[in-house]
């Protein structure tokens, strides 16, 4: 009895190891790597796309670049891998990208049916609606009969089609992939509206030759609440992205940013704020604790920027995009970006 029980908890043993080495082990691959491969979009304007020179750029590639300095030390060391709405979750799950830094909703069904962990939200967001302003409609209740550019493998599919039943409205989907292709099937009048989240939106809007000439619509029918993902399995890796996003959030509602970091860790001077020195590795071992650097979040901060600096530097108020913090602004500002404590 003794030896059968022996033998079944080593072979139990046996195999939750080789379940957990599955996907473990995703920072030992980057280190030795030495790139960061993040899973991003095709081009999103303001988001991630590439500039003139090539270089990828935008909010959801400075929180790709903000990991790359946490865990490489040069915010510089990413691959961009592109991805559909159809692809992303693939792509990911394949092992072609170590995370997903892209505008992706968080749910249910995707947490628990597509197997990924989901670390805290980087961008709150809705469904909207954007229309030519030479349609004359004010209102998404008045778009009965519309034909609508919608991409496939997204939260918005089911959202549309849940909006025009309650509201009593029929519609032509016209599906497109990625959001150039919805731009250009848009611009071209091969479909009335563009729907998708509203950043998405501002994003299009702005790329298009007259943005003046089209409008969003003032109907959000939709939370979409966006984040990083990383595959099952390697809690590590789950606690780096988790803590990459938080420490961002956190510099800003301390006030630390990358123009006055060096005086606040001890390189220029020091901070005697007990949770600012615990952030930049002056005191405790968060960074040993997480595999990393003591200073990881510093780099973060002092190559990237905290959170407020990564927003309006891509997608503020005074960028072409022109989107206001809101929901996003911090707790303390009446929005809902709220980190948890550096203890």
């Amino acid at each position: 009895m003794r030896l059968k029980t022996t033998l079944t908890s080593a072979a139990l043993a046996l195999a939750l190891a080789v379940t957990s080495g599955v996907q473990a082990g995703t920072l030992e691959d980057v280190q030795a790597r030495g790139v960061l491969r993040c899973v991003v979009s095709t081009g999103i304007a303001g988001f991630a796309a590439p500039n003139a020179s090539g270089v990828w750029e935008g909010f959801d590639i400075d929180f790709c670049r903000a990991t790359a300095a946490a865990v490489l030390g040069d915010a510089n060391k990413i691959e961009a891998v592109t991805s559909t709405g159809k692809t992303r979750f693939t792509r990911l799950n394949a092992g072609e990208g170590d995370v997903l830094w892209r505008n992706t909703t968080i749910t249910f069904s995707r947490d628990v049916g597509v197997k990924l962990r989901f670390h805290g939200v980087n961008y709150y967001d809705g469904q909207g609606f954007m229309v030519k302003k030479d349609l004359g409609i004010s209102s998404a209740t008045e778009l009965d009969g519309a034909s609508v550019c919608i991409q496939t493998g997204t939260t918005t599919e089911l959202n549309l089609a849940d909006y025009f039943a309650s509201n009593g409205m029929s519609y032509e989907a016209v599906t497109i992939e990625t959001n150039d292709e919805a731009r250009q099937n848009y611009e071209a009048g091969r479909c009335d509206v563009y729907t998708t989240d509203a950043s998405g939106l501002a994003s299009t809007r702005s790329a298009l030759p007259d943005p003046d000439a089209h409008m969003v619509l003032p109907e959000i029918i939709s939370k979409e609440p966006l984040g990083p993902a990383t595959r099952h399995g390697d809690d590590q890796w789950s606690d780096i992205i988790t803590w990459v996003l938080n420490a961002t959030i956190t510099a800003e509602e301390l006030g630390v940013t990358s123009a006055n970091v060096d005086s606040l860790a001890g390189k220029t001077g020091v901070s005697d704020h007990p949770e600012i020195r615990r952030l930049l590795g002056v005191d405790g071992s968060q960074g040993s604790e997480l595999g990393l650097a003591n200073d990881w979040a510093y780099q973060i901060i002092k190559q990237v920027g905290n959170y407020g600096e990564i927003f309006e530097r891509n997608i503020g108020v005074n960028t072409p995009l022109g989107i206001a913090r809101g929901y996003n602004a911090l707790w303390t500002d009446g929005g809902l970006q709220y980190s948890p404590p550096f203890r």
